[in-house]
């Protein structure tokens, strides 16, 4: 058995460092100029903030860039989630001005894997050089797009083109006029068997027949970038778009998620530490019954259990990724530590999020501190990328039809 060592390299120490001191002289700094700039916009309108761009050309001037695609950066999966967590200090700005957000990183992911020299040099070269930015059309408001054999949505060919009809929903990211891009997954071949009924084609958002209808908000907040319901009435996009091959969607869906899920775990490690330091800064600083709440057991409790928490929940992020380093991220192994940090992330910085909301009190659920909006993301984390009862399904079964150890065979027998 490998030895599992989570020690930073000096490389990423390197990078670890350069990123503390962006973020700490360059990011903080720049969140109340994004929110001014939202605020007055107003919140239907998803127009990037001025400084997104130029927090994006320093970032890229000092080599913070395309962090999260080994073949760009040179780091690990295991060497990147200490600087994604770095990023998730600032979620709404860190990762996009580090060309680390998603779902740009799943899409450019899935083109770097999957989409042939043509297709890269119009749509990857473009998303790796931050100038568009794109979204991933899977999931659909008419079913259960947990299991991707539900998808209704119809690709169907026609002479040199695919006609695509159907509706999709919480495509994140179509709203920004920047999205140049849709991966598209819906059902090239309904007689095929059911793992390769689907396929994955590539449709320029200003496609004639596309439409995207509406912003759905995540508890009433509306991100910047969308999460849009978009129609396709009769769409013609060219054979050549076609990802890879036909019937290969459930394949390469498979292949796309698996890293932009620990992506996000490693970032809601960061958005639980930022919660649990303005937890800590709010009890040392407000007296109630004649002491600090720092002083209260109870709340002492509260501030134990979320370093618990966030501890244990980094430890098996950075299993998850060692592991996909050692075994790919296709592997049984990998499947089975992804599905469990899926699992725990999300659930883990809900929970450190809701203490700090509750010891901030009133404060806690406006807006003036960020707490009640990046919870409202977190939960919504726990049904994005599969929800959590996929994945512990995916987990039972793993472990349910593993081969007993010799001593769980000594014990049973």
């Amino acid at each position: 058995m490998a030895v599992m060592d989570f020690s930073m390299s000096a490389k990423g120490q390197d990078y670890y460092d350069r990123l503390t001191a962006f973020m700490t002289e360059h990011v903080f700094p720049a969140e109340a100029s994004y929110e001014a700039y939202r605020h007055e916009m107003g919140r239907d309108d998803h127009t990037v903030p001025p400084v997104i761009e130029d927090l994006k050309k320093l970032a890229k001037e000092q080599g913070l860039w395309n962090l999260f695609l080994p073949s760009e950066s040179g780091l690990t999966n295991l060497e990147y989630a200490p600087l994604a967590e770095l990023s998730g200090w600032s979620m709404e700005i860190a990762p996009e001005v580090l060309n680390c957000a998603a779902p740009d990183t799943g899409n450019m992911e899935t083109l770097h894997l999957f989409a042939n020299e043509e297709q890269s040099k119009q749509w990857l070269e473009p998303l790796l050089n931050g100038e568009i930015r794109s979204a991933f059309a899977m999931t659909e408001p008419a079913v259960a797009s947990s299991d991707a054999r539900n998808i209704e949505t119809t690709m169907l060919r026609d002479g040199d083109d695919y006609v695509i009809n159907g509706r999709k929903w919480w495509i994140s990211g179509a709203a920004d006029p920047r999205c140049k891009l849709l991966i598209v997954m819906g059902r090239s071949n309904p007689d095929a068997a059911s793992h390769q009924q689907q396929s994955m084609i590539l449709v320029p958002i200003d496609t004639p027949g596309v439409s995207v209808e509406r912003s759905l908000p995540v508890f009433g907040y509306q991100d910047q970038h969308g999460h849009c319901e978009i129609s396709f009435d009769n769409v013609r996009v060219p054979v050549a778009n076609l990802l890879h091959e036909e019937g290969s969607g459930f394949a390469i869906a498979q292949a796309r998620l698996g890293p932009g899920r620990i992506h996000h775990c490693m970032r809601a490690i960061g958005v639980a530490e930022r919660a649990l330091a303005l937890m800590v800064d709010r009890v040392t600083k407000r007296i109630a019954f004649g002491k600090p709440l720092a002083e209260q057991g109870v709340v002492q409790q509260q501030v134990a259990l979320s370093r618990n928490e966030i501890d244990q929940a980094r430890l098996l992020c950075y299993k998850a990724a060692w592991t996909i380093d050692q075994h790919g991220n296709k592997s049984i192994e990998a499947r089975k530590q992804v599905a469990q940090i899926k699992a725990v992330a999300p659930q883990m910085a809900c929970n450190v999020l809701d203490r700090a909301i509750q010891v901030h009190g009133a404060a806690g659920i406006s807006d003036d501190v960020p707490l009640a909006r990046l919870y409202g993301w977190h939960r919504a984390m726990r049904l994005f990328d599969g929800p959590d009862e996929v994945h512990m399904r995916t987990i039972a079964r793993t472990e349910l039809g593993a081969e007993k150890s010799a001593l769980a065979a000594a014990v049973t027998s």
